[in-house]
């Protein structure tokens, strides 16, 4: 009987959690908050982020600080620079925000030192090094802009807060910046070039030099638990391993077409990459190295990943074409199954998860 009872009131722990997630709509400057209780996800607002009705200001990257209490979003299209704009997350309304540099993009929080980091991926001119900028999140106050590469994507942290990690999608690179110093510590370049050709390099007084990333690399995600990091590599159709002790790369992991976001479970076992040029998203077993499965997403232009804090539920932000609404799709990591979506504006991109309550 009392098994019985026990068995009872886990199965009714399990219905009643619920999960909350926040998701940009680049092509309509809104944001939605989204709950997820298990079994059906439903937008429960809809928050207008743009100042000039006239313009789309491009919302682009999002993310939660590590207390909660806060959520940031970067507007990409600026006069010519983007905005940093802070939000109370009990009722989702503007508490501050600062300039950055050109074209803001994705984000994240050092429990440590309190800094955002965001990369500002540059989409105007010529190729050149853009930067990360540095913000005081209690103050919003931007420190500084540390240069790195060009068009800087996926900033990402390591789990002790220490590293910042970014890869620059046309020069091919990794760089590492440390939390603390604030200064670029390493930098790793991407490209196989025993698969290289001629066209991907350029003279410069008798050296060779990068025009061109081949691997045009989009995203990177430390392991939560190794000192590992994982790279998308938009261009050249693979998941990069990379040795954070060896600053090497391990090994090249082959994915299908266009991999954008790639991100790892909180307990270390599922990696889930969203494919943008053929609509899909795939997980792995790091455990085995086998990938699991490729999961057809609802619409088209699958863009950003957010998993759930008990690894049990990856969000699927997928863009859309045209008027088309984005969505975002609810895959189950154990038995990977598509098992409900939610529509939300145009061009569904950034995406974070917030928390789950029981």
């Amino acid at each position: 009987m009392l098994r019985l009872f026990l068995l009872l009131f886990s199965i009714q722990l399990v219905c009643a959690q619920e999960y909350f997630v926040y998701v940009a709509s680049e092509s309509d400057d809104t944001v939605s908050l989204l709950k997820f209780d298990g079994t059906k996800i439903e937008e429960e607002q809809r928050i207008s982020v743009g100042f000039y009705p006239t313009e789309i200001e491009g919302p682009h990257g999002i993310t939660v600080d590590p207390s909660g209490e806060y959520w940031y979003l970067s507007l990409a299209h600026g006069n010519p620079y983007g905005k940093l704009i802070k939000y109370a997350t009990v009722d989702n309304k503007i508490v501050d925000e600062t300039t950055l540099g050109l074209f803001p993009a994705s984000m994240q929080i050092s429990k440590v030192t309190g800094f955002l980091y965001c990369v500002n991926f540059n989409l105007h001119g010529n190729m050149k090094p853009s930067t990360v900028s540095v913000v005081d999140a209690e103050t919003m106050t931007e420190i500084t802009q540390i240069k790195t590469g060009s068009m800087p994507h996926g900033s990402r942290l390591s789990s002790d807060g220490l590293k910042q990690y970014s890869v620059a999608m046309m020069s091919g690179e990794l760089f590492e910046i440390d939390a603390i110093s604030l200064e670029v510590s390493r930098k790793l370049d991407l490209e196989d070039h025993s698969k290289m050709n001629h066209d991907a390099m350029e003279m410069d007084h008798g050296k060779m030099k990068m025009k061109h990333s081949m691997v045009k690399p989009t995203w990177v995600i430390p392991h939560p638990l190794k000192n590992t990091a994982f790279i998308a590599g938009n261009g050249s159709n693979e998941i990069i391993e990379v040795d954070l002790d060896t600053w090497s790369i391990t090994k090249r992991i082959k994915a299908e077409k266009g991999p954008y976001n790639v991100e790892i479970s909180p307990n270390g076992k599922y990696m889930v990459a969203t494919l943008k040029s053929s609509g899909q998203t795939a997980v792995w077993d790091l455990e085995t190295g086998m990938r699991l499965k490729l999961i057809k997403n609802s619409t088209s232009v699958s863009h950003g990943v957010a998993i759930s804090s008990d690894s049990k539920y990856a969000f699927i932000s997928v863009e859309g074409i045209g008027g088309e609404p984005g969505i975002v799709d609810v895959i189950e990591l154990e038995s990977q199954m598509l098992i409900d979506k939610v529509e939300i504006g145009k061009q569904a991109g950034g995406i974070a998860f917030w928390k789950k309550e029981i």
